[in-house]
């Protein structure tokens, strides 16, 4: 398994707005960030590349399937009247960058974005709830806004943690649930000492958990869900054993 943080991640997030020309994105720019023909410039000089996509006739489904948190009757609106997808795109792999591009993504909604698309997890936010949680520092907040958790036959999964630069995590439904899932991804973001192959996860009620590493075989390679740094397997130690 990979575990290399010199692996390049790339979050892409896609903007809708119903923006009626490019100079009204530029007048509603919140105090200290610009737009460049190639570039959002923040206000510590960081460039995030963006650029500007057609609608389409998917786009608004898609998103709406995708949204984690409701949309606002406003948001709504801009949404299904959308003009442009406004596509920020930036390194990833590391709680920071990950902080930096929700950074610019919020400077986006101010200037009238309805809300947030994530190429790398397939999940969506209304724009309030991305500033809330961007505007939280909470590691809790980052891990809710990339990561999607999926329920699969027979495992349960994660996608969007190499945003973080972290290994998803993956689990039988036989042995874990959902909620044991989110538990275990937010441990690892908070943690300084993340956990790895051959560990043992245990809370207060002794151990619970065998972590077995391996590469990401979901996703393809090229593509933006594919996380280099591998997923994690979890087996349920009582399971383990009465198995053998």
């Amino acid at each position: 398994m990979k575990n290399d943080t010199s692996d390049t991640v790339t979050i892409t997030f896609r903007i809708p707005g119903n923006w009626a020309h490019p100079g009204e994105i530029i007048e509603r720019m919140p105090t200290g960030y610009r737009l460049t023909p190639e570039a959002l410039v923040l206000p510590d000089g960081q460039k995030i590349e963006f650029h500007p996509a057609p609608p389409d006739d998917q786009f608004v489904g898609v998103f709406q399937s995708a949204c984690r948190t409701q949309l606002t009757e406003e948001e709504t609106e801009v949404l299904h009247s959308y003009s442009a997808n406004l596509v920020l795109s930036g390194s990833g792999g590391t709680l920071n960058q990950a902080w930096t591009m929700m950074e610019a993504a919020s400077a986006i909604i101010q200037a009238g974005g309805a809300g947030v698309f994530i190429d790398n997890s397939a999940l969506a936010h209304s724009g309030q709830a991305w500033m809330e949680m961007a505007s939280s520092g909470d590691t809790d907040a980052l891990s809710f806004a990339y990561v999607s958790v999926i329920h699969g036959d027979p495992n349960i999964w994660t996608m969007g943690m190499h945003m973080l630069g972290l290994p998803d995590i993956e689990m039988g439904q036989d042995c874990g649930r959902g909620d044991d899932v989110i538990e275990i991804m937010r441990y690892l973001c908070a943690s300084k000492k993340p956990f790895g192959d051959g560990h043992i996860v245990a809370n207060e009620d002794g151990p619970r958990f065998h972590v077995f590493a391996k590469d990401d075989q979901r996703s393809q390679p090229a593509g933006p869900m594919f996380n280099p740094y591998g997923r994690l397997l979890l087996k349920s130690v009582r399971r383990m054993a009465e198995e053998n």
